[in-house]
């Protein structure tokens, strides 16, 4: 099974194709995998300009849907699926994904999958490690930063989430503030291993409270009033600031994870998303997992941030149980994995 992936709901535009093994496991084969980073777009503007990154998916995605079967060495006609993000995400540029998708589907006669953006990076472990159903998932991105249960294919129950901001927001703005550019998150894990972390002692929103929930917008406050404290020209504090707001982040996302671990026990942690490309907080994370007799799990650092493979491999999970879509699809710029639980803007 074949399924051709399009994920444009930020400012990567990018067209994956995957395969799946005969025999219906859990770990595929990326055929081809091609991302176009809009960061010339939007580095002058220090983050994403959702117009913008609309259209330069609009104006590039034609010619990735080319590169990608040129790589795959295939023809539309080769296909089982044409998968797409479907939401959530900035609307402009998920719409031009779906209809890039509908509009192939609908050319070749090919089965359309609509796929929830989160769901792609919930999945996307399952493309390359042999991991069953439940596990336990930490999503933390720019966008969102949940804890979740994750049952199967379109079943999610959700522990936790943020009640303002996402870490990974918190990670650009801190880079932000440091005057480190954009994208926030590598540049701050740079900074990082040359700092203290013990320099500078930072709020750990919700740290040792019950339940599973997040909150970031203190520890982004603390950390633009240390920065306006620092003295000009200090590559060593700005350095070590880094290296203490990280291991803030350690240390509250080891809490939470720690509570959800105890309110639905796991054998496997999975971590996914932006976020998950930072090795610092995945060492944190194995640790705590480890302490609790589970496994850590996460996606090969390539696969943590936006692509097409996680969108191609959540259409191939969804194509094998018969969930498709019609093409009247409508794009969605919130879409919660857990439908029972309110959507928190």
């Amino acid at each position: 099974m074949r399924v051709l992936g399009v994920e444009t709901s930020c400012d990567e535009t990018a067209v994956a194709i995957v395969e799946a093994p005969a025999d219906g496991g859990p770990v595929g084969s990326i055929l081809a995998n091609v991302v176009y980073s809009q960061l010339v777009e939007h580095r002058r503007f220090g983050g994403v300009v959702p117009e913008i990154a609309a259209r330069a998916h609009l104006e590039r995605i034609d010619g990735l849907v080319i590169d990608a079967l040129a790589e795959a060495g295939l023809g539309l006609a080769d296909l089982d699926g044409i998968a797409a993000t479907g939401g959530p995400g900035l609307i402009g540029g998920v719409l031009v994904g779906v209809m890039t998708a509908k509009a192939l589907a609908f050319a070749h006669d090919k089965p359309f999958l609509a796929v929830n953006h989160l769901e792609g990076h919930a999945l996307s472990v399952r493309l390359t490690e042999d991991v069953d159903f439940p596990y336990l998932l930490l999503l933390v991105s720019g966008g969102h930063c949940q804890l979740l249960t994750v049952r199967g294919p379109g079943d999610f129950m959700r522990l936790g989430t943020t009640i303002d901001d996402a870490v990974g927001e918190c990670f650009d703005k801190t880079a932000k503030l440091l005057g480190l550019g954009f994208p926030g998150g590598p540049a701050v894990e740079a900074a990082a291993k040359g700092g203290d972390p013990q320099r500078f002692a930072l709020p750990r929103p919700m740290w040792r409270k019950p339940g599973c929930d997040f909150s970031f917008s203190g520890l982004k406050t603390a950390v633009r009033q240390t920065v306006e404290k620092l003295p000009a020209q200090d590559a060593q504090a700005v350095a070590d600031l880094c290296a203490s707001f990280q291991r803030t982040v350690g240390d509250v996302l080891a809490d939470r994870c720690a509570n959800a671990l105890s309110l639905a026990p796991s054998s496997t942690l999975v971590v996914a998303g932006g976020v998950a490309a930072n090795v610092y907080l995945r060492g944190r994370l194995e640790t705590l997992a480890a302490a609790h007799g589970a496994r850590l799990v996460a996606p090969p650092i390539k696969l943590c941030t936006d692509n097409g493979a996680m969108i191609a491999w959540a259409g191939i999970e969804r194509l094998r149980l018969g969930k498709t879509d019609t093409l009247d699809f409508r794009p969605r710029p919130r879409w919660p994995l857990d439908p029972s639980v309110a959507v928190r803007v």
